[in-house]
């Protein structure tokens, strides 16, 4: 997005005891223990970790659970244990809340992953037709057609928009404050929203600060709410950034209350907070969820190929903003198409940028996996707070380890 004038953009994101967010988080717990035991087998030489296929989704309403998708492993994945190991962790343990992790009921439907989808993956377009390509991992195709998104931005430190980046934040520290923080009333679900006010596409003020969180119901909470979480979670936040931000306007549960809440309240869904995951909407999204899927899915590895260009892109002082779309054909290793829009502050030509692309990064799936190396049980860790931004070790797609390989190109 190109705010050349003045306007007021807002992002939100959600903790992670959002409806949303538990299957999310349940979908990758999956992914990442077929990972693990997968990478524990080939440790001991039985096993081929890049052999593992995991689509899984799950749906959690009022005292169940429900998964369903598709497989291809040689290992055991007990989905009641992993199911309800995530739902207590999140701090689902109230029995009077409707969402118990001990008392909820599980319905696994996953089957096994269709062998048409399989032979285009394990064995790409190119491989198939003899146009190159031995070394095993090389070999794989995209797991289904599509665009991916990557952007970058200097807005902020990590290189993201400053909405979604301050939206993430709270939503961390609210969580923070109920597990560690004295707010013990607060419960696990919970959203918040940042406005800014930007001026020549520049962020000069927060406008607005929006934070609804469960709670116990217990006498007191909504009159003592505001200036708990004034002081305990928007003012930590808020100081971290240069922002002018005490003219702001703030809501607090803006209904009043807000006792029934997660999946009880609401039925969630893995895959429908893909904004929140990503760029909080200041960036185009292709559409593809990331929850649940191991990377042979381009709907995930691209789009962390992606922001990981995107990224390097910016910190080579190649663009001040970039937006990078890929395009992929199931079964076909190769790109489709390369965009890059730099909306205007690019320091060299955008089809430079592009040629210098393809020339340092090896955007087909199994070279991002090695790349990036995503054959590793990380993705729980992705399911909140969103999948960039965030300068883990995990978080292989923030490094800017190429920068002096773009800047070599011109």
């Amino acid at each position: 997005m190109n705010l050349e004038n003045d306007g007021i953009f807002t992002s939100e994101s959600v903790t992670e005891g959002h409806p949303d967010k538990v299957c999310d988080q349940i979908s990758d717990a999956v992914l990442d223990t077929i990972l693990l035991q997968e990478r524990e087998l080939e440790a001991s030489g039985v096993g081929n970790v890049a052999q593992a296929r995991v689509a899984c989704e799950t749906m959690a309403t009022e005292g169940q659970v429900f998964l369903a998708g598709e497989l291809r492993t040689s290992v055991y994945a007990d989905i009641d244990s992993i199911v309800r190991d995530v739902v207590r962790d999140i701090g689902y343990d109230d029995v009077e809340s409707g969402f118990h992790y001990r008392s909820i009921g599980i319905s696994n439907s996953i089957h096994a992953q269709s062998a048409d989808i399989a032979r285009g993956v394990d064995e790409s377009y190119e491989v198939q037709r003899h146009l190159g390509g031995d070394d095993p991992l090389l070999t794989l195709g995209a797991g289904d057609q599509g665009m991916m998104f990557g952007f970058a931005s200097n807005q902020t430190s990590t290189l993201m928009p400053m909405p979604i980046y301050l939206a993430h934040r709270l939503s961390e520290r609210l969580t923070l404050a109920r597990k560690e923080g004295g707010l013990e009333y607060l419960r696990p679900d919970g959203k918040t929203q940042v406005s800014v006010r930007y001026h020549a596409g520049k962020p000069v003020g927060i406008s607005t600060i929006l934070i609804s969180t469960q709670h116990a119901d217990v006498p007191g909470v909504e009159s003592g709410l505001l200036d708990d979480l004034v002081r305990e979670v928007i003012t930590p936040v808020m100081e971290l950034n240069e922002l002018p931000w005490k003219d702001a306007t703030l809501y607090v549960n803006p209904t009043g209350r807000f006792v029934a809440g997660g999946p009880a309240a609401d039925t969630g869904l893995t895959g429908r907070k893909i904004i929140v995951d990503t760029y909080g909407g200041y960036a185009r999204h292709g559409g593809g969820a990331f929850s649940g899927k191991d990377c042979t899915k381009v709907d995930r590895s691209a789009a962390y190929a992606a922001r990981w260009v995107a990224k390097n892109i910016v910190a080579a002082g190649l663009a001040e903003q970039v937006e990078i779309q890929l395009a992929y054909g199931i079964g076909i290793a190769h790109p489709l198409s390369i965009l890059v829009d730099c909306f205007n502050t690019n320091s060299v030509p955008e089809d430079h940028i592009v040629d210098a692309v393809q020339e340092v990064f090896d955007l087909r799936p199994g070279a991002i996996i090695r790349d990036l190396d995503l054959l590793r049980p990380i993705f729980r860790l992705t399911s909140n707070y969103g999948h960039f931004g965030r300068e883990l070790p995990e978080f292989s797609w923030e490094q800017t380890n190429r920068v002096k390989e773009l800047q070599a190109c011109f």
